[in-house]
């Protein structure tokens, strides 16, 4: 076997597995990043580790392959703290570090990696010598696709990884290109357990269907809106998987738990059986474990085994690769008859919730209703484009107020402020030829403002649009709610702001729109949906106006 320099290698081996991008901050893996060029990977530099990271989550989560993100030995706190989102949202990202020889020194920028890395990764293994990277760089990938992707990470000898760079390696660099994108296997389902999920279903007459972010890595849309159908059960999402299904089909009652509108909880909590498709069933898709209701019945299909019943005991289980047991299951209950009378009751009550909501989606009020932009991302998104949401209110308004179709995509934040921004780049150069649009609040763009610089220079037509108020709107009625009577400024501790943020593109070399009227959305859109490179659309928003809240069990209230 001929010996290779580690750069080579890496290199050779990334691509091999389909990587098109990776994702870092100077300096590490230099070679490397050299070598990528004559593969046709592009390199593309940003202006934080956090920032990569979140570039190679976006990556994956648009295209379903493996996103890669290096930093070096000092950035790789910024690094690990990146991850947290990728790691809550279950995508496949290889993180690599550079780590410093001398531990136990005071060797500079010295400070162990693993324990940082041990909360946010599946797999978090040290390469100490040349040898063994292919070795445990195959099985990164093998874990960052396992059938609960996650991220994973290798910490490379070197400051910046040079003690694996620079030495020859002649071990065997072969990979396993199944594993460069998710999902690497495809499960199918035992007989029995089939049967018992197929019986349980049979024999509801109120079946509910609660989708989540493992049916859409599963590639489960069409399957899932099959089984639906037979069933005659109305379907909601996490926040992870909307959009799975037409959010205007009859049976879509949109986003379950704490950030979704009301007729969802409602309907999913009147269910006497639940099918559960690809969701951990966290506290918020149920919020907090209120919906559906304990003592429902639920089926659970889900990759990962030790994921069913983790919440929900006496969970009838279905362990199988979603899209393959959805499929299974339509075939056994093809001829089973439904009654439909609790699918019309869910789609009359969400006829009426839209009814009650049409108004502000027409509002001319000034400062702009944030539902009166949402409205208007609706008309102006392509046919397929992918929306990129960040978190709190921007996951709340977008997911209760933006219809989707396939094969729109909709992607959001698992909780970290300042996420979608750096992610739409990412699903930007993982999909170049789907539009791309950001939406996000003024104080989660002020995080990485920085890379309008790192979209400019790449060239990339996207468009962000910031729901600009001036502050926290989220949390302003509980500052004040806490406040009380008491004399004080709440303001200081949830305002700040007013920012241009067109004015700022524009000092980036990006294109800036500044909307201040609602009839000024429509053509702000088209325009920058136009535009061959970045775009910002600053949109002046009330921080008054609140979001959909969620129905609350009367038991509850």
């Amino acid at each position: 076997m001929t010996a290779q320099p580690g750069a080579r290698v890496i290199a050779g081996m990334l691509a091999g597995y389909g990587v098109s991008h990776v994702f870092f901050v100077d300096a590490v893996l230099r070679r490397t990043l050299i070598e990528l060029e004559g593969l046709g990977v592009r390199r593309v530099l940003a202006h934080s580790e956090k920032a990569a990271a979140y570039m190679a989550d976006g990556y994956a989560r648009a295209s379903g392959r493996v996103g890669v993100c290096f930093a070096q030995s000092v950035g790789a706190a910024n690094l690990a703290a990146g991850l947290q989102d990728a790691y809550l949202h279950r995508a496949p990202i290889v993180a690599m570090t550079g780590r410093k020889a001398a531990q136990a020194r005071n060797a500079y920028q010295e400070i162990a990696h693993a324990p940082l890395f041990a909360p946010v990764t599946a797999f978090s293994e040290r390469v100490d010598a040349p040898e063994d990277l292919p070795r445990l760089l195959r099985q990164a990938f093998r874990v960052a696709t396992g059938p609960t992707p996650r991220p994973v990470h290798l910490d490379l000898l070197g400051l910046q990884a040079e003690g694996i760079e620079v030495p020859e390696i002649a071990a065997d660099a072969s990979v396993e290109p199944r594993h460069g994108a998710v999902p690497a296997y495809r499960a199918p389902p035992d007989p029995a357990d089939l049967a018992a999920a197929a019986s349980a279903l049979a024999a509801a007459r109120r079946v509910a269907i609660v989708a989540g972010a493992g049916a859409v890595l599963s590639g489960a849309g069409e399957a899932l809106h099959r089984l639906a159908r037979l069933l005659a059960a109305p379907v909601a999402t996490s926040l992870g998987a909307r959009g799975i299904i037409d959010t205007r089909d009859p049976l879509s009652i949109g986003t379950v738990g704490g950030y979704g509108a009301p007729p969802a909880n409602e309907i999913v909590h009147a269910a006497d059986c639940v099918l559960v498709v690809g969701s951990h069933l966290g506290d918020q898709p149920t919020l907090d474990w209120r919906v559906p209701a304990p003592g429902t019945r639920i089926v659970q299909i889900d990759a990962a085994p030790a994921e069913i019943g983790r919440n929900y005991p006496n969970t009838l289980p279905l362990p199988a690769d979603p899209r393959t047991a959805l499929e299974a299951l339509a075939e056994m209950l093809a001829a089973t008859p439904r009654d439909d009378a609790f699918a019309r009751r869910a789609a009359d009550r969400m006829a009426a919730w839209r009814a009650a909501m049409a108004p502000h989606f027409t509002s001319d009020a000034v400062p702009i209703r944030p539902d009166r932009l949402c409205a208007e991302i609706t008309a102006a998104l392509p046919a397929d484009a992918i929306l990129v949401a960040d978190t709190g209110y921007s996951g709340i308004w977008t997911a209760t107020c933006v219809e989707l179709a396939p094969p729109q995509t909709y992607l959001r934040a698992a909780g970290s402020l300042g996420w979608s921004f750096p992610a739409a780049i990412g699903a930007k150069c993982a999909c170049p030829d789907r539009p791309v649009l950001c939406f996000s609040g003024d104080g989660a763009i002020h995080y990485h403002l920085t890379e309008l610089e790192t979209a400019r220079r790449l060239g990339l037509p996207l468009v962000l649009v910031i729901n600009n108020n001036s502050g926290f709107g989220q949390g302003l009625p509980n500052v004040r709610r806490m406040q009380g009577n008491r004399p004080g400024n709440v303001e200081e501790i949830i305002r700040f702001g007013p920012t241009d943020f067109a004015a700022v593109a524009r000092a980036f070399g990006v294109r800036g729109i500044r909307v201040e009227e609602p009839a000024a959305i429509a053509p702000a859109l088209k325009d920058a949906l136009a535009h061959p490179g970045p775009v910002v659309v600053d949109v002046a928003t009330d921080i008054e106006t609140r979001a959909p809240e969620p129905w609350i069990p009367e038991e509850h209230r």
